[in-house]
């Protein structure tokens, strides 16, 4: 009997996850276990395993977004065919509009949108709000066909005309001849841009590349997309709808609605991907959550002897040559230091819920790595019971696997509390955001030297600052300066 392979849930921010690559044929034997499908999500690109034995069946398609619990494929009997799929959705009739020097374009006539009251949450899926913002088309004019009306990616493509049938395509160049057309090589451009290319069908060749090494982004493709439907805006006729219009003049603007931009801009970075998941995250932890910070100097003297002596007898064990690779940072000690703190001040490691502050029991420190195009925070869990050169050994090995792309989802799940570091930037103290859902997070400055005047001369002391943010719904300022004093005290008394 035929079962169904759901995209999994892989942990508890996980929404959805977009199909990059089958790692086996379709009508392929598999057994449980067997990595089968390459997914990305909003933080990582991790092998899925089967969850089942059997012909393996594929229904999910490269470069689609599917919800976590969504069908992506079928594990049969031998010889035994898949059910069948239910109906897909009837595509949108299509209309051809006028010709212009830009070329013939088709365009859809959405299915009617059901009517909707001012300010009326409109039920759509992630990857749907993502393509009709890409794409410039306004949800409340699309019409849902998913449960309870929500609205898909494939209703978004039906809007614009793009499912099933390709819509976007412009003409070639006045005097091109098709066989050149046909024989002409493909543009450079990203995977990315070739999937949503694909999607809404559009002929690469007519896209202009932002980058100048000339390679077209995804970027790229959605602002191409978005000037094809401005140009088609101004040719539809009076009694087709305009998928480019504005909402009603008389309907409020969004509360957190961009201003207009000050002038041309020389770049524009999407707020999608990373970016995007970081704007989201970041934003919704400033609205939620009742955020203060501190800041404590720690006497860094015992920390920068102790560093000294380690690196010593890592370079004589290895006859005068280079100290030890997994000597303990600076970050490290402060990792250490703010895990035993953790364990003698259980009130911050704790998560806020719907009516009370969870104390959690487990330590697992979250440690902030700088991207070239964002951030991660892989978690080094059980800290508290590392040893300082375990600590080491282990961001070493989460750091680099993160800027490499090599960390699985499970590096990334559980973190109760976060460690951030901008000293080697030459930062002192600074405000760091929350990550959700801890109730803290500690950011560490740079070490510089201040001069100390309690012997009988004057004398250079390295200084470490913290700063230290922390939810006041959780728990209020004396209990957050406890706690950063008990890691100025451990880093003190090495």
């Amino acid at each position: 009997m035929a079962t169904e392979f759901a995209m999994p849930k892989l942990g508890l921010t996980m929404e959805s996850g977009t199909i990059l690559q089958w790692l086996v044929p379709d009508g392929t034997p598999v057994n449980a276990g067997q990595a089968v499908v390459l997914v990305e999500t909003d933080k990582v690109e991790t092998e899925i395993e089967a969850s089942g034995s059997g012909v393996l069946h594929l229904t999910g398609e490269v470069g689609e977004n599917y919800e976590c619990g969504v069908r992506i494929g079928w594990f049969c009997e031998a010889g035994e065919s898949p059910p069948t799929a239910a109906a897909a959705p009837p595509r949108a009739a299509v209309q051809p509009l006028k010709s212009s020097r830009m070329g013939s374009v088709v365009a859809a006539a959405p299915a009617t949108a059901p009517p909707r009251a001012p300010g009326e949450r409109v039920l759509a899926s992630p990857a749907a709000k993502r393509l009709a913002r890409e794409v410039g088309v306004e949800l409340a004019s699309v019409a849902g066909t998913g449960p309870k009306g929500r609205i898909t990616e494939r209703d978004v493509r039906a809007a614009l005309g793009a499912s099933p049938a390709p819509v976007l395509r412009e003409a070639a160049p006045a005097g091109t001849a098709a066989a050149d057309l046909s024989a002409a090589v493909s543009p450079p451009a990203t995977l990315a841009a070739r999937q949503l290319a694909d999607l809404l069908g559009v002929d690469l060749r007519t896209v202009r590349a932002g980058a100048a090494d000339g390679r077209i982004s995804r970027a790229d493709v959605a602002v191409h997309v978005r000037e094809v439907l401005a140009r088609l805006s101004r040719l539809v006729e009076p009694d087709q709808p305009n998928l480019m219009s504005a909402a009603p003049e008389t309907k409020p603007a969004a509360a957190d609605e961009a201003p207009p931009l000050a002038q041309t801009p020389t770049e524009e970075i999407p707020l999608r991907g990373m970016r995007g998941v970081i704007a989201d995250r970041m934003s919704a932890s400033l609205r939620s959550m009742a955020q203060l910070t501190l800041t404590m100097d720690v006497d860094m003297s015992a920390v920068v002897a102790e560093r000294a002596a380690l690196a010593e007898t890592a370079r004589r064990g290895n006859g005068g040559g280079t100290a030890d690779a997994a000597m303990p940072g600076y970050t490290d000690y402060v990792v250490a230091a703010a895990a035993a703190a953790l364990r003698a001040h259980p009130r911050i490691n704790s998560q806020v819920t719907a009516n009370a502050v969870a104390l959690l029991g487990d330590i697992h420190v979250g440690l902030a790595v700088a991207l070239d195009d964002g951030l991660l925070v892989p978690v080094i869990r059980h800290t508290d019971r590392l040893s300082l050169s375990e600590i080491a050994v282990e961001t070493k090995r989460l750091a680099g696997g993160a800027r490499e792309g090599a960390l699985g989802y499970d590096d990334f799940q559980g973190a109760t509390f976060t460690v951030t570091a901008l000293g080697m930037f030459g930062v002192d103290a600074f405000t760091p955001v929350i990550n959700p859902p801890n109730t803290a997070i500690l950011g560490v400055g740079r070490i510089r030297n201040e001069t100390d005047w309690s012997g009988d001369a004057p004398a250079a002391r390295p200084v470490l600052t913290l700063s230290l943010t922390w939810d006041h719904r959780a728990f209020d300022g004396a209990p957050a300066a406890r706690f950063a004093g008990a890691v100025r005290d451990w880093l003190e008394s090495r």
